[in-house]
């Protein structure tokens, strides 16, 4: 088989990844999106394109000799509800809508290994490239798994990578065991009585409540949790009925916690209804507490986090491949394949300057694209190797 010219498919990706950039679509409205990627993937020549797996998702799979192996290489599609703040030329034609993580990237670079490995093979075995829709709200990969993934489209391991602005162009991060936490959300809501900002003695007015609470929970992590326990409590949003002269009689608390494991999770949860409900009691107020979990722990398996830092080593520069990084309080519902089969999870350089995730002024850097694409296909034949 030929192999294809990296100044050309460079360009294709760079291509790709300013068109997806340009046409966001928030999560399960991957329409466009996903009708791209298939449309590249079937110009590729893989076996099979299944579109419409957990409602916008994408499955293709390719296959090289006899192996009877099969691996997943994992990208997300979905864009984020954040008005874009640039002048580049591929800036967001959806209002309100941009990729402000980097999926349009990752799914460039997913396109881009399946294209290499579709022209050059190098491996014995099957791989299936997952498409993944709305994973920014933690509910894609569940969709895709309760739409059948593991036994319509079934694999031994599986990899996904993420950028990561802040290291440098051409590094490569990743961990065994722990990396990123859990999400759970919160919503606490105050009733009491609102009334006239000049006369609070004649209600039971609910602001001050709410800001009690929002500073007690903060003793949480700093007083109630083992310091040898990563954990993060952080309130969002704090929204009441009040105006300018009149006190509020309703107030609700929104915000979210991170953890690495399920005892921690329900220990904040526990504390939190403590807080809550004692804080309501000393101001005169009734409390409601709903508390959810959206995201799972993240842990990479250690053969396949080892596995992966050997085929980073064969194509990433000496000094860039890093395989015990930093454990990260954000979440990723790519945690949800873990439950099912081994894998492993890691981080890109974005480069140094890049502005930060979820920013209205963040892109993809086009050069880290072929790390991404050449590392997808170094982990293939790696795990399914010829011969």
């Amino acid at each position: 088989m030929a192999a294809l010219d990296q100044e050309a498919l460079i360009a294709e990706m760079t291509a790709w990844r300013r068109d997806l950039h340009a046409h966001p679509e928030f999560g399960f409205e991957e329409k466009r999106t996903a009708a791209f990627v298939a449309t590249q993937l079937r110009a590729f020549g893989l076996d099979e394109v299944v579109e419409g797996v957990g409602g916008t998702g994408v499955v293709a799979t390719l296959r090289r000799g006899s192996g009877n192996r099969a691996i997943a290489l994992r990208a997300d599609m979905d864009a984020l509800r954040i008005t874009e703040q640039a002048s580049h030329g591929h800036v967001s034609q959806n209002p309100g809508v941009m990729h402000a993580c980097g999926h349009d990237g990752h799914t460039a670079m997913l396109l881009g290994a399946a294209r290499m490995l579709a022209s050059e093979g190098g491996f014995d075995g099957t791989v299936r490239f997952i498409f993944q829709p709305a994973e920014e709200w933690g509910k894609g990969a569940l969709a895709m798994l309760d739409d059948g993934l593991m036994t319509r489209f079934p694999f031994d391991e599986i990899f996904g990578l993420h950028n990561m602005p802040g290291l440098p162009l051409g590094h490569f991060e990743t961990r065994p065991g722990p990396i990123m936490s859990a999400e759970d959300n919160f919503e606490i809501v105050l009733r009491g009585v609102g009334g006239h900002a000049a006369r609070p003695h004649l209600g039971r007015e609910v602001l001050v409540a709410a800001c009690a609470v929002v500073t007690n929970l903060q003793t949480i992590v700093s007083r109630r949790l083992s310091p040898a326990d990563i954990s993060v409590v952080s309130v969002t949003e704090l929204i009441t009925d009040g105006t300018r002269n009149a006190l509020p009689g309703f107030a609700r608390i929104l915000g979210d916690a991170r953890s690495f494991r399920p005892e921690v999770s329900a220990a904040i949860e526990k504390q939190m209804r403590i807080i809550a409900e004692g804080t309501a009691l000393t101001y005169n107020c009734t409390v409601e507490v709903t508390y959810t979990r959206e995201f799972v722990p993240l842990v990479n398996d250690v053969d396949a986090t080892a596995a992966a830092v050997d085929a980073a080593t064969s194509v990433f520069a000496p000094g860039a491949v890093k395989g015990k990084g930093e454990i990260v309080t954000a979440s990723e519902d790519f945690a949800r394949f873990l439950d099912h089969v081994p894998g492993c999870f890691a981080y890109i350089g974005n480069g140094e300057s890049s502005a930060p995730l979820h920013n209205p002024s963040f892109d993809f850097n086009d050069a880290a694209l072929i790390h991404g694409a050449r590392f997808h296909a170094a982990i293939v034949r790696h795990r399914l190797p010829e011969g």
